[in-house]
């Protein structure tokens, strides 16, 4: 298990290469890490460890753990998220009746 506070690397995904700190322990093999990856559940087996450890409490915020990490000198860059684009209102018209159409009936011929 990675204590908390401890600064790893993550080795696997989309996140490789960038440093990270547990801040929690969610069960024996997934962590919750944040920093210069993403705020997610990771596999401790994604993670390398290295030897700092920072001070912060299980389950800091992402405010806490990116001034931990500026104090350690590691630089973290803050990505801008796209401003969701308000909704959409789908115009819903009323539902427009089918014409009824009437087959010709054949009138029958009387033979003879």
């Amino acid at each position: 298990m990675f204590e908390i506070g401890r600064v790893c690397v993550k080795i696997a995904g989309r996140d490789a290469g960038l440093k990270c700190v547990v801040v929690d322990n969610l069960d024996k093999s997934f962590v919750l890490i944040d920093g210069q990856t993403r705020r997610r559940k990771c596999n401790m087996i994604h993670l390398e460890p290295l030897p700092q450890k920072l001070s912060i409490v299980k389950g800091a915020s992402h405010e806490h753990v990116v001034a931990a990490l500026k104090d350690a000198g590691v630089e973290v860059v803050e990505r801008k998220t796209k401003a969701k684009a308000p909704a959409r209102v789908k115009v819903v018209s009323a539902p427009v009746a089918k014409p009824v159409v009437k087959k010709a009936v054949k009138a029958s011929v009387p033979s003879g």
